[in-house]
């Protein structure tokens, strides 16, 4: 097995798994971006265009789910069924909201209006079928799981003259994505059905927030509950033109997923024995990911950055190395001119900088 100092961890772009009239599936693929069987997460995507329909189904993993885009109308739907639950929620979905999505969990998408509504996916795929990428089972269409029993077994198990078993399963051409017939309509939402079950990260309160800097919502089993049976954490993070992201780490052996939904910027990341293992350009539509306890930084260019990430933990914990939150501040001075190598003047020149400044540093001009 290659060591993932030597693995290829550069950002990837989605591919296109299938599509029509009613939109598109993307998928990142395992065998390009090859961190995901690493790290065992899945990836992937749904655009739908005007009255687009992704068929209800289910996946062999646990996911979350967050809305990209939307129409001026928040118009976008999503039927939610969870284990042994015996109604379908129906909620409507605008951009910011995620959605944890537990296994079992049966789901379906609708856009109704004329901008694209665009979905990401990301997961756990350590007890998936094919690490390192989602396996979805239609409840419908072509690929429909009825579509393999006979038509006795399916008469059976609905009650249906067989020519009406037959009939029904097969009245559905397309495979996964629909576009829904004029005339007809889905469930409308309820906002109580929204309560516990989606958290919209553009509108909810701040956890950290730098003036010129950068904003982070952090999404955990504190404010969206399911995350806790998904078991996976999260954050949106927002950086202004030309802040830095600090250099840091996530202290619980965890993965970090990120998309980047937004703007454009560099990445580096550091690993084993000092080792820059990745040094390049960031732009809107990319994923990547860092490998446990590597050290990550980003700087915005000049129309900053925005992007999704999930941690493979659901509360996760970063240690930064710089800020004024970083760990460095927290050892002793002796230590730290013993471990530079550094005259006692030095020491105190690197640890008066930075007093203020915690995660994000805006530009200094």
């Amino acid at each position: 097995m290659a060591s993932v100092m030597d693995m290829d961890i550069s950002p990837k772009l989605a591919k296109k798994v299938y599509g029509g009239d009613g939109g598109t599936y993307y998928a990142w693929p395992p065998s390009e971006l090859v961190m995901l069987k690493e790290a065992s997460i899945g990836a992937s995507k749904i655009a739908l265009e005007k009255r687009g329909l992704a068929l209800p189904s289910y996946s062999d993993s646990a996911k979350i789910a967050y809305v990209l885009q939307e129409g001026p109308n928040c118009g976008g739907r999503a039927g939610i069924v969870l284990r042994e639950a015996t109604k379908e929620k129906v909620v409507a979905i605008k951009k910011g909201d995620t959605i944890a999505l537990p296994f079992g969990t049966v789901t379906w998408w609708y856009n109704p209006e004329d901008t694209e509504l665009v979905v990401l996916f990301l997961g756990d795929t350590s007890k998936a079928h094919k690490t390192g990428q989602f396996t979805n089972f239609q409840l419908s269409g072509s690929t429909g799981l009825f579509t393999g029993f006979s038509t006795e077994f399916v008469s059976r198990a609905w009650d249906l003259p067989e020519a009406e078993a037959d009939k029904l399963v097969k009245s559905q051409s397309n495979s996964g994505i629909t576009k829904l017939k004029e005339g007809l309509d889905l469930p409308k939402p309820s906002e109580e059905d929204r309560v516990g079950m989606v958290l919209n990260c553009e509108e909810a309160p701040l956890d950290i927030d730098i003036k010129n800097g950068g904003r982070v919502v952090v999404v955990s089993s504190q404010n969206l509950p399911l995350v806790g049976e998904v078991g996976l954490g999260g954050d949106l993070v927002r950086i202004d033109a030309h802040s830095m992201c600090s250099p840091g780490f996530s202290v619980d052996s965890a993965y970090q997923v990120t998309y980047v939904i937004r703007g454009s910027g560099r990445v580096q990341i550091v690993g084993i024995d000092g080792k820059r293992v990745l040094e390049t350009r960031l732009k809107a539509g990319c994923l990547f990911i860092v490998p446990r306890f590597f050290v990550v930084s980003k700087i915005a260019d000049a129309d900053g950055m925005e992007w999704f990430s999930i941690i493979t933990t659901p509360n996760p914990v970063f240690t930064n190395l710089a800020g004024s939150s970083s760990v460095y501040k927290a050892l002793s001075p002796q230590v730290l001119e013993a471990a530079f190598n550094a005259a006692p003047e030095m020491e105190k020149l690197f640890r008066s900088k930075r007093t203020k400044d915690a995660v994000f540093f805006p530009p200094s001009n």
